[in-house]
């Protein structure tokens, strides 16, 4: 069964941009870099350093601005509920299923687990109201699927299953939120998990996001 995803906002408009800032930052610093030459061939050296000063960090902050880019690709920018993949659960022996994960665009993939029941947890990035000016909305990433057994004490015991659904950018920004509490006028970060999934049968399920997290809800067969 092929998933039809309603229609979702530009998966890169954040990047694209985060991109256009990183560059007008770029000349910018170009800019002041040229002044403050000018500055020293007059003899002026005070000058001449501050503004060499002024276009390195100008320089930086592009430089970060342009890594930030590319750590949102593997986000989509959300701002409604949207689907966001389709799950067929497929039991194939006593708390063993596969299940069959299609996301937007077409991208199929399958997994065997172990469990009771399956799992889907999902990376939210919440920009602040002034970060929105910039073109910086609400985006999510998934982020992995797993098998989750019904007693704890076979959740101790029993193989464990998880496989990543996401990938890891070079500049995780969900990470770096997580870890310094200084980025918090920027953005929250927040990890979303749908609501366990028995797999004792077959089914197929639509897995949501909204602004405040994950859900899922049985598709017919």
């Amino acid at each position: 069964m092929r998933a039809v995803y309603p229609a979702a906002a530009g998966s890169y408009a954040a990047a694209v941009g985060v991109v256009g800032l990183a560059l007008a930052l770029g000349a910018l610093a170009l800019w002041v870099l040229g002044r403050g030459l000018l500055a020293l061939r007059e003899r002026r050296a005070l000058a001449g350093a501050f503004r060499g000063l002024s276009a390195a960090l100008l320089l930086c902050a592009a430089g970060l601005l342009a890594s930030l880019s590319f750590s949102l690709q593997g986000y989509r920018a959300l701002s409604r509920e949207v689907v966001v993949a389709v799950i067929e659960v497929r039991p194939t022996g006593p708390q063993r299923f596969l299940a069959r994960v299609e996301e937007p665009g077409g991208r199929s993939r399958e997994f065997e687990l172990a469990g009771d029941q399956l799992y889907v947890d999902a990376r939210i990035l919440k920009w602040k109201t002034w970060a929105n000016l910039l073109g910086l909305h609400t985006a999510y990433e998934l982020d992995r699927i797993g098998g989750r057994y019904a007693d704890i004490g076979a959740e101790r015991s029993r193989p464990r299953s998880v496989h990543a659904l996401g990938e890891s950018p070079l500049l995780d920004v969900f990470a770096l939120r997580r870890a310094y509490a200084w980025l918090a006028p920027l953005l929250d970060a927040e990890y979303g998990s749908a609501t366990f999934i028995a797999s004792d049968a077959p089914a197929h399920y639509e897995v949501r996001v909204s602004t405040t997290g994950l859900l899922v809800r049985e598709r017919p067969l």
